[in-house]
């Protein structure tokens, strides 16, 4: 259907290479848009509290995600969407295995609705659950996705 490519890159310069000497710092660009964007390890796991991380990312790609769809299915269904904003919080945990996963993400979108077809929060929260249910990344992951 798609494909969606990313560049990752990375040196390590002058620092040596032991576990706590080498720099989390690396950078990934988006070829089709010219973008690029620094990132390193979270500041948990060495990295550059300046730069974003993994799992900062992996949280606002699936509320991305979502959104873009719920916007999608609020414009078919009739409803005029004025703004949505979200602080999705991505919780990293101990899986059954002892070792770290993103295990959960919670979005809180704030959403501000016009026009004379306005949902009720019951609609509101099926257009949710269907945006859960078509969101691509969301298909695509076995994180558990909660909205509120």
């Amino acid at each position: 259907m798609s494909e969606h490519r990313a560049t990752l890159s990375w040196q390590r310069g002058e620092s040596g290479f032991g576990y706590k000497e080498y720099p989390r710092q690396h950078e990934w660009a988006f070829p089709r848009s010219s973008q690029s964007l620094r990132v390193s390890a979270a500041p948990d796991y060495l990295g550059d509290a300046d730069c974003a991380d993994p799992e900062e990312a992996f949280t606002a790609a699936l509320a991305s995600c979502h959104m873009l769809t719920f916007l999608a299915i609020a414009s078919m269904s009739g409803y005029t969407v004025d703004s949505y904003t979200d602080e999705a919080v991505g919780h990293l945990a101990k899986a059954d295995d002892g070792k770290p996963w993103l295990a959960k993400i919670e979005m809180q979108p704030q959403i501000v609705f016009s026009g004379d077809k306005v949902p009720s929060e019951a609609v509101i929260a099926s257009l949710h659950e269907k945006a859960h249910h078509e969101c691509f990344l969301a298909r695509s992951v076995k994180t558990e996705i909660t909205w509120s």
